[in-house]
């Protein structure tokens, strides 16, 4: 109980904290500081499909994640000021996890908050599932190099896994090995 009462201060001191000295001294915290990720609602889509619209030629659409919703999936927002700069969905079952989608706005891509997102979900699995599976396009570099950062490893490619305009591209499969 004790280890959980510590997580839940750190978050919330660690958010009130950075809120008050980002009003009295602004150029003491950065943008990255301030980023708060928390559950995804209904009201978030809008701002959630645009931001799968500019990043995917072949998008989800909202019934696909009003099913996510209901399947009961961590779904996820990364905001700052009140604006969401990222999504993040995570399924887990039978100690695995399986990271459905992990996307940022193309204006705040490169500054921290995919791997913030990466982060939260791995800490969010740590004590609940042994790995974490996910798929990425070989075409998508920044990200597998962020896997890759985060200690993912290639575990397989699953053939033909994304549409594509030609056709399909390949899916590289990725884990990531938990120790609590």
């Amino acid at each position: 109980m004790r280890g959980l009462m510590d997580k839940i201060k750190k978050i919330m001191v660690y958010d009130a904290d950075n809120e008050f000295y980002a009003k009295i001294f602004p150029d003491s915290v950065t943008k990255k500081d301030l980023l708060r990720i928390r559950t995804m609602t209904h009201s978030d889509l809008d701002s959630v499909l645009l931001i799968e619209h500019q990043n995917y030629e072949f998008p989800w659409e909202e019934d696909i994640f009003v099913d996510c919703f209901k399947a009961g999936y961590e779904c996820l927002v990364c905001e700052y000021d009140n604006n969401i700069l990222g999504y993040c969905l995570l399924s887990m079952a039978v100690g695995e996890a399986h990271i459905l989608n992990i996307s940022v706005h193309q204006k705040e891509q490169s500054q921290g908050i995919g791997r913030r997102m990466l982060e939260h979900l791995i800490d969010t699995v740590r004590g609940k599932a042994e790995t974490i599976f996910l798929e990425v396009r070989p075409s998508n570099v920044g990200a597998i190099a962020l896997y890759e950062k985060m200690g993912f490893n290639e575990i397989g490619i699953r053939k033909g896994y994304y549409p594509a305009q030609n056709g399909r591209e390949d899916a590289i499969m990725l884990a990531l090995e938990i120790f609590n």
